[in-house]
């Protein structure tokens, strides 16, 4: 059975292409109001020396064009 995202969840996971610092350490998908999006996070910390996550969601593209990451990607992730 293959796995399928519940509604107002996401996943992420380890960015191994992650090459300079503007790239995400995580990359993922999350379906939020049963609207998909793609995910990405770094962990940053404040000047206080506390760590955070911060996160981009960018939607998933309608119809046939929705986006597929290639090898040729700077922040390809394999699986997604």
């Amino acid at each position: 059975m293959a796995y399928e995202q519940k509604d107002n969840s996401g996943s992420l996971f380890k960015n191994d292409k992650r090459e300079k610092d503007t790239h995400p350490q995580a990359k993922g998908s999350a379906l939020i109001d049963g609207v998909e999006y793609w995910m990405d996070a770094w962990t940053n910390e404040d000047r206080n020396g506390n760590k955070y996550q911060s996160l981009k969601f960018k939607r998933k593209e309608q119809g046939g064009g929705q986006r597929q990451p290639s090898r040729d990607d700077d922040d390809y992730v394999p699986g997604f």
